[in-house]
């Protein structure tokens, strides 16, 4: 099915029927053919984000979706709670401190998840949300954002999650677990091609919106909600008609497989890959607290070694991995497991990884 089997976190395997949509002709993007279309994806967005808040479709990576979320939400010099474990979480704060906020930070040690407690230990009654990454693409770590949601209800402060690389593949219920704004891609769990981001976003937080004074034009909220909510639903500019129609195809073919049924696939195959890992001799870098079900990092400790495998897996065997990050990069593989996925793709990984080590 595919020339080269991507076990990467992203972009990831993309399932024949969403390929065949790309390869159908394009539609015009003011027409009720297209509105339906959008519609569809809309509904479809709102399953999978466990929401009947709005989602906003944006043509953009998953970065563009956490700037558009900083822009819209806040005003310079707000302060804020922004919890790090790991590169991806560096790069929302990195955002944020950019336009402008005050941002507090908890700094976690890569491979391990936020507590409750250390975000109890640091809120404080001017911060005006807290930020984070639910599963931390760099270390295969997850924070526990529906504890981390239940504690902030009722307290004026948004609760803003980065699942790019989670949502779609672990669970998260927006609505249930008081997410005000969440955020993805489409190149991940969902299995569609790369550029579109999707915003879930709640009342509470448009209220925010309202008041911000950060500039903004192509990635306004409030302008995207509007024309979303039209009796034919439309984008504010030219839209990603076709990466729209694949993703509508792949949210479908979740429908299918049922989105609990999907959870229990990653968690399946996670623990599969690391079960087998471990019979290898191999170090998994994750604490075991904080295991993700969409990627595995797995350390060395001889220089060298884990390049070498990321090179000749996709050399010898046709398979590609990534490497580590920042610190990490020459000392790490990281093995994704998320989206299109089974347990026959696991199975090649492994007997690969088990000639190269």
């Amino acid at each position: 099915m595919f020339e080269k089997l991507l076990m990467t976190p992203g972009p990831t395997n993309i399932p024949k029927r969403v390929l065949d949509k790309l390869s159908e002709n394009i539609l015009h993007h003011r027409t009720e053919e297209y509105s339906f279309l959008f519609s569809e994806l809309n509904e479809r967005l709102k399953y999978v984000f466990q929401t009947k808040n709005t989602v906003l479709t944006f043509p953009a990576a998953g970065t563009g979706g956490l700037e558009a979320s900083i822009i819209n939400t806040f005003s310079t010099g707000d302060k804020i709670l922004a919890i790090s474990i790991g590169d991806f979480g560096d790069r929302f704060i990195k955002i944020a401190r950019i336009y402008g906020l005050d941002v507090d930070e908890i700094k976690i040690s890569w491979g391990n998840a936020v507590t409750l407690d250390e975000i109890k230990n640091s809120i404080k009654d001017d911060h005006k949300a807290v930020i984070l990454t639910h599963n931390e693409t760099s270390t295969g770590a997850v924070n526990p954002i529906k504890e981390i949601g239940l504690y902030l209800k009722n307290k004026n402060k948004l609760f803003i999650v980065d699942a790019v690389s989670s949502l779609g593949g672990i669970e998260i219920k927006m609505d249930d677990w008081n997410i005000d704004i969440l955020i993805t891609a489409s190149q991940k769990a969902l299995m569609s091609p790369p550029g579109l981001t999707f915003i879930g976003i709640s009342d509470k937080a448009f209220e925010f919106c309202k008041k911000s004074n950060i500039p903004k034009f192509y990635f306004d909220f409030i302008k995207a909600k509007e024309t979303l909510e039209k009796e034919k639903p439309q984008n504010p500019y030219t839209p990603a008609v076709s990466l729209i129609a694949a993703t509508n195809e792949a949210l479908k073919i979740i429908q299918e497989e049922g989105l609990y049924n999907v959870y229990k696939r990653h968690e399946f195959l996670a623990n599969k890959l690391r079960d087998e890992v471990i019979k290898m001799g191999l170090k998994i870098y994750t604490n075991k607290n904080a295991l993700s079900n969409t990627i595995t990092a797995i350390s060395f400790d001889e220089p060298g070694k884990a390049t070498y495998i990321k090179n000749k897996m996709e050399k010898e065997f046709n398979i590609v991995i990534a490497g580590g990050q920042g610190s990490y990069k020459g000392k790490m593989i990281r093995i994704g497991h998320m989206g299109c996925v089974n347990e026959k793709m696991i199975d090649k990984t492994l007997f690969a990884l088990k000639n190269l080590i």
